[in-house]
């Protein structure tokens, strides 16, 4: 193998499989460590840096950066259970614990002339205001609602999000000199583009739920209400009861939102039923948790077949019982079991089946191009449509993901927008910016707490039950207090902390390998990588994590590191009588629209095809 290219910033940033997998790259090991100081201002503000919602998505987040924690691997490896670190709820006790953070937000310079248009209020066009608008942009946010957040508001209920989140934190954006024009819902994009906006960002969402077309469907349509339309209803509350036996239909996050809504809107018998098996429903894990621990049965292999009703009164639902079947190459398909189909007598149906986008208010004549599934023709990263001066994010972009997702859109967008105000090429991407900083206080000290913590993920209390399904506006979960949090922060390892080997100092005594607690370290001959995994001290059991390796030693071989279960713990490092290995600090911050993203600045060019 060739000697590891460490200068290449994505090497070190894959280390940080938190960093790594978080959309918007937040840079999560440097914000726990401030947790654990109770410096919790400063890890907002690197949140709301990269996140820009932390106390919402402290709630709400679907947590890519958490099935990636290399904590939940080091302790499989062990033989435990792996939990890796609650780094969703660690966002949210910077959130619930800051102090005034008002007057860190960034300055907003002078106006510049260029005006930008943000259809919906979402996050992805909260995202592109709160980049642009301190750029001296004149940001204007349209939506038809009467205040901002998009389906952060509309659809997630309130006892997992409090509006007040949601009032704070939109309110950060809007406050940079932002125009919001609530109540004002776009029905024209040709109208919009005749009002000679610079730029047009389209952040209105997927607001489409899928209908379920079965025998019964218009007679029983008085009491059958589709998911994500049921929860706005909710929301703005103009809905407060449901009936006493309630289906809900779907196995995402907002079939779950759906059922447990129902069960604090009077459902005392509400039960989720999918067509898929349990481990494929699309709901995160924690999702699905949460309903079956308020008494909510998931029964899953069952496809609808009828709504029954009695002269258009619906009284409940048949089902037909099937079964997964897989051929040689994996693929699913069900199959009728052939037992008799499943009767469930209910008072109200929740169809959450999935959502789609819908543009009707984009004319198709306007030069916007479609494909085939109505998504827009975009650039990958660029999110330009094909008319140049409009661009997309958000689930309006590529179909519905999450709230990560949108701001991640919304940030690439606005690197686009500006550098496409200032007649530059928007498919030259800005790199990242990053560092590395030797942790040294000594010859036998670290300024980082390298001291691994045994302790299993500590739970988030919640409310009482009572209390909990008594309203729907009381909060379920509690988050950590202070002590909880600082406890739950010493599980990180550090992963940020890189371990960096200079072969040249290096005399192969072979007391790093030995001190290794992981055993990831050797010193062996080269070889490819195939060959070169058979011959490392510890099994290597995750290919996606790559191996560290040296140039040429004395002896002609060479020192491999497996990345995959390191502890970053400082060890090897400590025993070194060299001084090859260091622990160095590594910070990745992406380049936001402004001056660094603007050439001059270090871009690279990246050659798209229109999704």
């Amino acid at each position: 193998m060739q000697r590891t290219d460490t200068a290449n910033p994505a090497w070190f940033h894959k280390v940080v499989d938190c960093q790594w997998a978080c959309p918007a790259h937040t840079p999560v090991p440097e914000y726990i460590r401030l947790i654990a100081q109770g410096r919790y201002d400063d890890a907002y503000m690197i949140n709301w840096a990269s996140n820009v919602f932390p106390g919402v998505l402290g709630r709400t987040c679907d947590r890519p950066c958490e099935p990636a924690c290399r904590r939940g691997r080091v302790e499989e490896n062990n033989g435990a259970h792996p939990e890796p670190v609650a780094i969703c709820r660690l966002k949210r006790v910077a959130a619930d614990m800051k102090g005034a953070v008002k007057s860190r937000m960034p300055a907003v310079a002078a106006k510049n002339g260029k005006r930008v248009a943000c259809v919906g209020a979402g996050p992805a066009s909260l995202t592109v205001a709160r980049d642009l608008a301190p750029l001296g942009y004149d940001v204007t946010v349209f939506d038809g609602e009467a205040r901002a957040g998009g389906f952060i508001r509309s659809q997630i209920p309130r006892f997992r999000l409090p509006e007040s989140v949601i009032d704070e934190e939109t309110g950060y954006i809007l406050d940079l000199g932002v125009t919001f024009k609530s109540g004002q819902r776009i029905d024209s994009m040709k109208a919009l583009l005749a009002e000679n906006y610079d730029a047009v960002f389209v952040g209105c969402g997927a607001p489409r739920g899928r209908d379920l077309d079965v025998p019964g469907r218009k007679e029983a349509a008085a009491n059958i209400h589709i998911g994500i339309d049921w929860l706005a209803s909710v929301s703005f509350g103009h809905i407060t009861s449901i009936g006493k036996r309630v289906i809900v239909l779907g196995g995402g996050n907002t079939a779950m939102d759906c059922c447990r809504s129902s069960k604090r809107l009077g459902g005392a018998d509400v039960k989720v039923i999918v067509r898929s098996g349990f481990e494929e429903m699309k709901a995160s894990p924690w999702e699905k948790e949460d309903a079956m621990h308020e008494g909510i049965p998931i029964i899953n292999y069952h496809v609808p077949k009828t709504f029954v009703h009695e002269n258009g009164k619906l009284t409940g639902m048949t089902f037909e019982i099937v079964r997964a079947e897989y051929d040689a190459k994996g693929r699913r398909s069900l199959v009728p079991t052939g037992e008799p189909d499943a009767f469930f007598p209910c008072d109200d149906v929740l169809v959450a089946v999935g959502q789609e986008n819908a543009f009707p208010w984009i004319e198709r004549d306007c030069g916007i191009e479609f494909d085939q599934w109505g998504l827009p023709k975009l650039g990958a990263e660029t999110h330009q449509s094909t008319v140049a001066k409009v661009f997309f994010g958000g689930d309006a972009a590529f179909g519905p993901k999450n709230i990560i997702t949108a701001v991640a859109h919304g940030h690439e967008a606005a690197v686009s927008i500006d550098r496409f105000l200032h007649g530059e090429d928007v498919r030259q991407r800005p790199a990242p910016m990053t560092n590395l900083v030797s942790q040294k206080m000594g010859i036998h000290e670290w300024s980082y707490d390298n001291d691994t913590s045994n302790d299993a993920r500590f739970k988030v209390p919640w409310a009482k039950a009572e209390m909990a399904l008594a309203s729907i506006k009381v909060e379920v979960e509690l988050g950590f207090d202070a002590a909880t949090a600082f406890k739950e922060a010493e599980r990180c390892l550090n992963c940020d902390v890189q371990t960096v080997f200079t072969e040249s100092a290096c005399i192969e005594c072979d007391a790093c390998v030995d001190i290794c607690p992981t055993d990831c370290l050797t010193i062996t001959k080269n070889g490819d990588e195939t060959d070169l995994r058979t011959r490392l001290t510890a099994p290597s059991r995750h290919l996606e994590q790559g191996l560290y390796v040296s140039g040429e030693l004395k002896t002609g071989r060479i020192m491999a590191k497996d990345e995959d279960v390191c502890l970053h713990c400082g060890l090897c490092a400590e025993r070194c009588p060299t001084g090859a290995w260091d622990m160095q600090k590594f910070r990745l911050d992406t380049t936001k629209a402004g001056s660094a993203c603007r050439n001059g600045a270090q871009v690279k060019v990246r050659e798209e095809v229109a999704a």
